[in-house]
């Protein structure tokens, strides 16, 4: 039987988590894979996390050069998060020919390439299956089960904060900043929900699934991000009456040889699968031109949905015998051009005007002028003004941003309250 020496980086949630199932199912991993698991190191500042565990104090340190330079050890699974000093370690680990395993999307979204030249000098692995959407195995059914497919594209609800939210919001008719302190009291949410709410955790996610789907690196410099803080209640009312439910999307998609990708909140067909998916749940649509939709769904996050995506890639790592790396050019200076950011979308805008004559005609004129087509259109009076909401065909970035700022400029405006894309 193989016997694979293995060091923890930190104890936290994730870390924790990956300890008890490695503790837990040793013994069943190895009758079934062939590979006993040796935990001989754990790098922890905070000793009490390995005593609450259980874990054989003899092997807790909180020096990595305990890790690089014990040629026992094989592989290193990191659960700092963050860059530093994640970064610095892994790269030494990488470079004593350690193989890697990581659940850190920021650090893997930035400094991938860095991180692949490491392994490749030091003839190391580098494992991320737990980087994206937790335990739900997107990154092998993207590297290993689609060959037979040029994927089209791919759309995501990679982020369970959010996911939550939103759906309460629906669910329950609740402003947004009361179902963030639920969020947050449940444990949902961070203290500094930022990274969630603002859209970069599904931008990180989204920079990894992107290059891996489209064999091109996508970096974060070439995603349009958008967050969920200003989103109306009342727009996801409006948006189920037209028979849509609102989710944030890390959206990637390939047309003539030109990448989109993109997060923001969109509005979706009730009857889609992703329209389903509720609470912390996450969900990845992926639409291959052979093997046409599907959609992996699962736990986005917590620390045994995680940690069992990092024991698999633990177990992965120690069966290979021959590391397999990037099949496109790692690097991030890649060509502006070669990616789309004039969207095509349908829109959904909700603005309010003064209540007088002539008003539709002038907003409608100025759309016209700027070629966005009105697909319907539904007003609402009320008390010094009207609501008007507008859902348009499918027009260009471009073409909706110039119209909205005719529109602005109207005298009859009052203002434009909401503009929220709309995936059919």
């Amino acid at each position: 039987m193989k016997k694979i020496g293995v060091a923890l980086l930190g104890l936290g949630t994730v870390g924790g988590g990956t300890y008890r199932i490695l503790v837990n199912n040793g013994k069943n991993i190895a009758e079934r894979d062939g590979v006993q698991i040796d935990i001989r190191h754990i790098i922890e500042l905070d000793v009490n996390k390995a005593v609450a565990l259980g874990a054989d104090l003899s092997v807790v340190s909180q020096n990595i050069n305990d890790v690089i330079n014990d040629p026992d050890t094989q592989i290193v699974a990191e659960f700092f998060g963050g860059i530093e000093p994640a970064r610095t370690f892994l790269i030494k680990c990488l470079l004593a020919g350690k193989s890697i395993v990581t659940a850190n999307k920021e650090l893997f979204s930035k400094y991938w390439p860095e991180l692949e030249a490491a392994a490749k000098k030091g003839k190391a692995g580098l494992y991320f299956e737990a980087s994206c959407v937790g335990g739900v195995p997107i990154i092998r059914t993207l590297t290993q089960s689609m060959q037979g497919n040029n994927i089209l594209s791919l759309k995501g609800i990679v982020n369970g904060t959010t996911n939550y939210i939103l759906s309460e919001m629906s669910d329950e008719g609740l402003d947004y900043s009361d179902v963030l302190k639920e969020a947050q009291r449940l444990g949902y949410a961070e203290a500094n929900p930022t990274a969630d709410v603002d859209g970069f955790d599904s931008m990180y996610k989204l920079s990894i699934l992107s290059s891996l789907a489209f064999h091109k690196k996508v970096p974060i410099s070439q995603i349009y991000r958008e967050g969920i803080s200003n989103i109306n209640k009342l727009d996801i009312e409006f948006g189920k009456k037209f028979g849509y439910t609102l989710k944030l999307l890390a959206i990637a998609k390939q047309n003539n040889g030109k990448i989109e990708a993109r997060v923001h909140p969109a509005f979706i067909p009730s009857d889609h699968p992703l329209a389903s998916v509720k609470g912390s749940f996450n969900a990845v649509f992926i639409q291959g031109d052979n093997v046409g939709d599907i959609m992996l769904y699962g736990r986005g996050a917590g620390a045994l949905p995680t940690g069992s995506a990092i024991v698999s890639d633990i177990v992965f790592a120690a069966k290979q015998t021959r590391h397999q790396y990037t099949s496109f050019r790692n690097v991030d200076s890649v060509k502006s051009s070669d990616f789309n950011k004039n969207f095509l979308c349908h829109y959904y805008i909700r603005m309010n005007v003064k209540d007088e004559t002539g008003v539709l005609a002038k907003i409608a004129a100025a759309f016209a002028k700027h070629n966005v087509s009105i697909d319907m259109m539904q007003q609402i009076g009320c008390d010094g003004g009207a609501t008007i909401i507008f859902l348009t065909h499918e027009t260009p970035e471009n073409n909706l941003n110039s119209a909205i700022s005719s529109i602005n400029k109207l005298p009859c405006l009052n203002s434009v309250d909401a503009i929220i894309r709309v995936e059919k």
